[in-house]
């Protein structure tokens, strides 16, 4: 099993960057795939991206593409979320999870980690 504990959130502006962080850790974390999900006030957590620790294959949900990039540094087992070009509309808490399919991140019920908050403004 794969624990993570995210950081990095803060105050941005539209248009402007931000950029997070997911330490993992785990004997499996050469065999999982390491994601970001959001929730934000009154609505659902979602999928934002994930990453396959062992080739560095990159999922990105629609609404992101283009303007986020998930990658991982092998050597502090860390996984960064790469925010650019914000909307108000990426205000949420971010949260990182990981599993051993993209699949199994989605889909499994498991006890979130606290978040980071992402609060960008227009």
């Amino acid at each position: 099993q794969v624990q993570t504990v995210e950081s990095g959130g803060g105050l941005a502006q539209a248009g402007g960057s931000l950029r997070l962080s997911c330490a993992a850790s785990g004997r499996t974390l050469g065999r999982s795939v390491v994601g970001w999900f959001r929730q934000a006030p009154g609505k659902e957590r979602g999928f934002v991206a994930a990453i396959r620790w062992s080739d560095g294959n990159a999922q990105y949900a629609d609404s992101v593409k283009g303007r986020f990039t998930i990658s991982r540094d092998n050597a502090k087992n860390t996984v960064y979320l790469q925010m650019d070009s914000l909307k108000p509309e990426d205000t949420a808490v971010y949260y990182c999870a990981a599993d051993l399919t993209i699949v199994a991140l989605q889909r499994t019920p498991r006890r979130w980690g606290q978040g980071t908050q992402v609060t960008v403004s227009s």
